[in-house]
């Protein structure tokens, strides 16, 4: 684990320790609240001007009319700092950026394990919360704490970058120089003042070594990374696979490719990423069946089977209907006419939202199929 370049208490020793221990591969700590944390203040903003789509859990206002997730001083006001641990899920699988069949579709490296990273990362920091508050406990101290895995009111790669652990990429991703930004993040919320954790009051930050480097914004279809460190999330790739419900626009649907859970786009196309280590955590082992998949083979994945197949796993957020959408997208993105059968049945589903994605997939292959034509035949026709 890499050295904090702060001072070190015993105290934060012994959570180094049980953070090691427990599987992580990065920890440090940042106060509760500090003037230098302008990214809180962002946020706001940033749902105001409808970034977040229709993520309404981000949306959540407390009793005086602020935002939840960026309000942890009023939602835990004996809160002093925070403990933020980064648990590497990097596999050896392909990059979304590599060539593959066009019959196979692309689900995000983070969703590849049947296992749900919120479980296994929540887990590892209950170890550590243990550990930390037994030792004050012991020590005759009192200590209140909360631990959170992508939940509560925490923006969990602000309190990252002020412990040190990384630097916001472009992309607005945390990335390590060594790790990349293949981690999840996690946070134990305690009543401590850092001060307890680390001696020297001035903040543990990361240098920003993103330099002039533009390739995740170049690389995105959809246009999503709008600026530097800032994402309009409903034109995300992620968002659009995942979190929305109902129609995908149509106007991003030849965008999506073949992806049917998440992108790692912006993320595989990073430097940063090129020598990320591997990780052995056994609970984040991908599926081989989910590796760039079979489009068909999805497609006909029944209700119950896909509730059994994947309990647990992040893929059961979009849904049956969700996925369904998804790969009917994908396969009249992939110009297999081959597929013509499967979305013909897709087609016919009671659903709406899943028949008019599969017409609008069957009208994809045609356009793609024309496009294929040797211009003599596709171009306009010409009297002799």
């Amino acid at each position: 684990m890499r050295e904090c370049s702060q001072m070190p208490t015993p105290l934060f020793q012994l959570v180094q320790r049980a953070a090691t221990e427990a599987g992580f591969d990065r920890v440090g700590v940042a106060p509760a609240w500090d003037a230098e944390m302008r990214e809180l203040e962002h946020f706001a903003a940033w749902v105001d001007a409808g970034y977040a789509g229709e993520m309404e859990y981000l949306k959540r206002r407390s009793e005086s009319g602020e935002y939840k997730r960026s309000s942890l001083e009023e939602a835990l006001p004996w809160a002093k700092s925070v403990i933020v641990a980064a648990m590497n899920y990097n596999t050896t699988v392909p990059k979304s950026t590599e060539p593959t069949e066009p019959r196979k579709g692309w689900i995000s490296r983070y969703a590849l394990s049947p296992h749900d990273y919120h479980d296994t990362v929540l887990s590892a920091l209950r170890r550590v919360e243990s550990a930390f508050t037994e030792h004050i406990r012991v020590s005759g101290g009192e200590v209140t704490t909360r631990c959170y895995v992508d939940t509560g009111p925490v923006i969990e790669r602000v309190y990252a970058k002020y412990a040190g652990l990384g630097w916001v990429g472009k992309n607005t991703c945390l990335i390590d120089q060594q790790l990349g930004s293949w981690f999840f993040l996690g946070v134990i919320v305690t009543s401590l003042e850092s001060s307890a954790l680390l001696s020297d009051k001035k903040l543990d930050i990361a240098p920003d070594r993103c330099g002039s480097c533009t390739r995740c914004i170049d690389a995105c279809p959809t246009d999503a990374i709008v600026a530097p460190r800032q994402l309009d999330a409903s034109r995300c790739i992620a968002y659009f696979t995942i979190e929305k419900r109902g129609d995908i626009p149509e106007d991003f649907r030849a965008d999506i490719g073949r992806h049917v859970f998440g992108c790692d786009i912006c993320q595989d196309v990073c430097p940063w990423n090129r020598k990320a280590p591997v990780t052995l955590n056994p609970d984040f082992q991908p599926d081989p069946r989910l590796v760039n998949p079979d489009l068909s083979e999805l497609s006909r994945i029944p209700p119950q089977e896909f509730r059994e197949r994947f309990r647990g796993s992040p893929i059961s957020r979009t849904k049956h209907s969700g996925l369904l959408r998804n790969v009917a997208v994908a396969m009249g993105n992939s110009g297999c006419q081959e597929y013509s059968t499967d979305l013909q049945t897709i087609a016919r589903n009671a659903d709406p939202t899943l028949a008019e994605h599969a017409r609008w997939a069957i009208g994809r292959l045609k356009e793609l199929s024309i496009a294929e034509l040797p211009y003599a035949e596709n171009g306009p026709h010409v009297a002799g």
